[in-house]
């Protein structure tokens, strides 16, 4: 071979080299590319999937703790249910008035002695109201009256365990003796006493005559 055509084979051996090693980075890319995107793709998937789960197990936590709420909503209705059922006996169950401390104590409805219509012998005839209790009671607007409706209004405060009487004739107040002020004889041979708080309320109440006998009660 001439040194011409050695020189041209040599060209071309080298020319065909440097395009096969041109070819070979492209096509190691294109693998890598391809390998790449589908481990991309599998990444995605199994992402996509992971997801998925996640969703459905969150889902279903949510589904039981809502379904666990109900549960303890039943119940705490039910448990307000009996509460209104208790309610509702102890709303059926009225308590009992509770007793005045304040009560009617000795009447003297026949005045001693001769009843001549005098201041005295009017004084002579008297009620008395005792407060039983270790509190005092207020009395104002408080009444006193007899079977003929006449009333006798109390402007006092009674001490604790203690009493006043209430006479018929004219004097002057005091925390033992109050005077209604009258002309004429109050309480009858057969009469009722009654005592009501200042709501009209009775309080009290102590009858004679035709339910009892003497002339002191």
């Amino acid at each position: 071979m001439s040194r011409s055509a050695r020189r041209i084979t040599a060209t071309v051996l080298a020319s065909g080299a440097l395009l096969a090693a041109a070819a070979l980075p492209a096509t190691a890319d294109g693998r890598d590319h391809g390998r790449d995107r589908d481990r991309d793709h599998g990444h995605s998937r199994d992402a996509g999937r992971d997801h998925g789960r996640d969703r459905d197990r969150d889902q279903g936590r949510d589904r039981d703790r809502d379904q666990g709420h109900g549960r303890d909503d039943g119940r705490d209705h039910g448990r307000d249910q009996g509460h209104g059922r208790d309610d509702g006996r102890d709303h059926g169950h009225s308590k009992p008035a509770q007793r005045s401390a304040v009560v009617l104590g000795k009447i003297q409805y026949d005045s001693p002695g001769r009843a001549n219509g005098s201041n005295r012998s009017l004084n002579g005839e008297w009620v008395t109201v005792t407060n039983t209790g270790r509190s005092p009671v207020n009395l104002r607007g408080w009444t006193l009256s007899d079977e003929s409706r006449r009333v006798y209004r109390f402007d006092l405060r009674l001490a604790g365990r203690s009493s006043v009487r209430v006479h018929t004739g004219v004097g002057r107040d005091n925390s033992r003796d109050v005077y209604q002020d009258l002309r004429h004889y109050v309480w009858d041979e057969s009469d009722t006493a009654t005592l009501r708080d200042a709501h009209g309320h009775k309080v009290d109440s102590k009858s004679w005559g035709r339910h009892h006998h003497g002339g002191r009660r």
